[in-house]
């Protein structure tokens, strides 16, 4: 399994002032559902910031993303370990593939792979 890119998610009522602020340290908008919003790097495209409302689909934001090149064998490493998913694997209409994991320091993963 290799990491692709690791995305730290914001939860934040304030998405116009976060793109702002964000803006001044160099990030431009790239992806904006409404209640997803990712600022990434022009001159490092893979580094990136979300900042969401709340999630569309699950019971919770994440803390951050990890996207992965199979998120199939993510999820059954996970089970495997006995690891607590908080949202199941599924995909989603947006074009991932995607789960939530928590860590042993109770940190809410999304790992996530694009379909």
């Amino acid at each position: 399994m290799t990491v692709r890119r690791v995305v730290p998610n914001i939860q934040s009522e304030a998405a116009q002032e976060s793109r702002e602020f964000y803006g001044l340290l160099g990030f431009e908008e790239v992806m904006n559902h409404g209640w997803i919003m990712t600022l990434a790097s022009p001159s490092s495209p893979t580094v990136q910031i979300s900042v969401m409302t709340s999630d569309k689909t699950a019971p919770i934001v994440p803390d951050m993303s990890v996207e992965v090149d199979d998120v199939d064998a993510a999820y059954a490493v996970m089970r495997a370990r006995g690891a607590e998913i908080i949202h199941p694997l599924q995909d989603e209409e947006w074009g991932v593939r995607r789960f939530f994991v928590r860590d042993p320091s109770g940190r809410v993963v999304n790992v996530l792979a694009h379909r």
